[in-house]
């Protein structure tokens, strides 16, 4: 008999129940797509019947593992943060979901399944749309476009990382500055040059003074003449 006392941790029991599935599910579809319910009950440390009274279809927990995974990404991307941010804090979440929504996509509908796209697609559009409007994002190419070449490098750096070829410590700042390269506009990198540029040159020029300087006082100091 449920008493009122029991209910509440039987409703812990039950979220913590629903959380492992879907944790385990998330795994087991990432490493394999057509991952049966046994194995994913199993990687849950949850018997069949346990698992089927949280998702009665294969379709629901895949449906759940989608959901999970957008959500990690969603919130990785809230904020005000420029678009340098975004791809150096949140780019192991943004690959995390594209690689579940790669491995579910043939069993959900396309309507669930644009819809939850759109949710991380959406951000990374902003930002680069802004930065359009502003001059400092490329606007040679359309913003569809340049989202598509971000996420590419993203996915690209991941497997990367998990081919061992790249080390992960590294990669965020390889990411990042491979991303900014590919959609920077021309005018704002020519702007950024050229005051690196003008710096050197001061730099030089005033290294140059010193040098003169510091000549001209040694000259001095040999012949007793203080320079005038």
């Amino acid at each position: 008999m449920v008493t009122d006392a029991n209910r509440p941790r039987r409703r812990a029991d039950a979220e913590r129940n629903t959380a492992a599935i879907i944790d385990a599910g998330l795994d087991c579809f990432l490493a394999d797509p057509q991952a049966s319910m046994a194995a994913i009950a199993r990687a849950a440390g949850v018997s069949r019947v346990t698992l089927y009274s949280h998702f009665p279809t294969r379709e629901a927990l895949l449906d759940a593992a989608l959901d999970r995974a957008v959500t990690e990404a969603a919130a990785a991307l809230e904020g005000e943060h420029g678009l340098a941010h975004v791809v150096r804090t949140s780019w192991r979440q943004l690959d995390r979901h594209s690689a579940v929504f790669a491995a579910v996509s043939a069993a959900l509908p396309p309507d669930q399944l644009r819809e939850r796209h759109e949710r991380i697609l959406a951000p990374v559009r902003r930002l680069i749309v802004r930065g359009q409007e502003t001059g400092q994002v490329r606007s040679d190419q359309s913003a569809d476009w340049l989202v598509t070449v971000v996420y590419s490098l993203v996915h690209a750096a991941a497997a990367e990382v998990q081919a061992g070829r790249m080390d992960p410590a590294d990669a965020p700042e390889i990411l990042t500055s491979t991303v900014l390269a590919a959609v920077t506009a021309v005018a704002a990198v020519t702007a950024v040059t050229a005051v690196t540029a003008g710096a050197a040159v001061t730099a030089v020029t005033a290294g140059a003074a010193v040098t003169a300087v510091t000549a001209g006082a040694a000259g001095a100091a040999g012949t007793g003449r203080v320079p005038g």
